[in-house]
């Protein structure tokens, strides 16, 4: 989702169109004006198919984008952030930041996406029975009927990753008592959703139907790598289950002095040793970290006329975690900072630095062990 391009905000959250999305609204446009509108509604001319087909896609996607904000407003009423919403090939997606902290907080956001949906359809219809005996009308009102409840019947399909899958999640989360047991259950069950998928694309396309058959195949495919992707989301959890941050940073940071070029600080710590994070010190006091995001932010021409601390995160802007802090948090937290690493502070004082590279150092090393 990070080759889209944002075309707004709407209620502070940022709207996108990934490349795919172009092709699916290509593919839909062309579908309703040589197929579904002709065959539908034949007295209507060529040209009025094609600005129907059009208008009608338009209208669909928008409905997409109500569904997903279904989801994202009930989000942020459970004070969950939303970090955005793509539309792409196979419908649209709410980045929402975090799990939600309850089964009925994760169930409310599930089941708003299709309720809007179904709300919609409702609507569509009551359009098409009054306008129906009106062509231009009646052929995107009824489409748009349809195909709103066939998204929001399709949703509902009880694998993750579909909000049906995620209503699967809440429900055994909530007698369970377990959010990890319920994370798998919904992961295997929307596994099991897509190689259904993937297996009746198939028998479509021996049945002839190609392009019914490809698409179903490509449903389940995603499908299934989001499933897997929440599997093993889960045994992560698992694994980092009880760790903290004490357990898996690094308390031995290079520290360099303030006035370092970026030039020497490449060339002397970067290339041969490998480190990515430095600790910025000037007068004995550490007065920001360096990373190698921070210095290729920096035009690489400017490299030997700029220094650390120039290009440093000055202490008190810095985002930091403390060493008793769970692994997960901070990874969360990495995750909404778009960083690798965090420094590590207690009373004050900048003791060490978290990264990824950390942390999957220390869960290879638990896998080798056996535990």
């Amino acid at each position: 989702m990070d080759t889209s391009l944002q075309i707004g905000k709407i209620l502070g959250i940022p709207v996108g169109l990934h490349i795919s999305w172009f092709l699916i609204f290509g593919l839909l446009t062309w579908s309703l004006a040589s197929g579904y509108f002709p065959q539908a509604y034949p007295e209507l001319s060529g040209l009025a198919h094609l600005f129907l087909a059009v208008l009608t896609s338009g209208m669909f996607f928008t409905s997409v984008l109500a569904h997903e904000l279904g989801h994202s407003i009930v989000a942020l009423r459970e004070k969950i952030p939303v970090r955005g919403i793509t539309l792409f090939i196979f419908g649209g997606i709410a980045q929402i930041a975090k799990e939600p902290p309850s089964p009925g907080a994760e169930f409310r956001i599930a089941i708003a996406g299709p309720i809007v949906s179904f709300l919609l359809a409702g609507l569509f219809g009551l359009l098409w029975y009054l306008d129906r005996a009106i062509p231009y009308l009646a052929a995107p009102s009824e489409y748009l009927m349809r195909i709103n409840f066939i998204l929001a019947a399709f949703n509902m399909i009880p694998g993750f990753p579909l909000d049906g899958g995620r209503v699967l999640r809440s429900i055994v989360w909530k007698v369970s008592g377990s959010f990890h047991r319920a994370n798998q259950v919904a992961a295997i069950s929307g596994q099991l959703v897509a190689f259904g998928f993937i297996g009746f694309g198939v028998f479509t396309l021996l049945r002839g139907q190609f392009f019914n058959g490809l698409w179903l195949v490509f449903i389940g495919w995603f499908l299934q790598n989001a499933a897997a992707t929440a599997y093993a989301q889960t045994h992560l959890q698992s694994a980092l289950q009880g760790l903290r941050v004490a357990d898996v940073m690094n308390p031995q940071c290079n520290r360099i002095p303030g006035l370092l070029p970026l030039s020497q600080l490449v060339e002397d710590y970067v290339l041969t040793s490998g480190q990515r994070c430095f600790i910025v010190v000037e007068n004995e006091k550490t007065s920001g970290v360096i990373t190698l995001k921070d210095i290729t932010a920096v035009p690489q021409g400017k490299w030997r006329f700029t220094t650390a601390r120039q290009a440093m995160v000055p202490f008190e802007r810095m985002t930091y975690v403390t060493p008793q802090m769970e692994v997960l948090t901070a990874l969360r937290m990495m995750d909404d900072a778009d960083v690798a690493q965090l420094p590590v502070v207690e009373n004050g004082e900048l003791i060490g630095i978290l990264t990824r590279e950390h942390v999957l150092h220390m869960l290879r090393l638990r896998a080798e062990l056996g535990m």
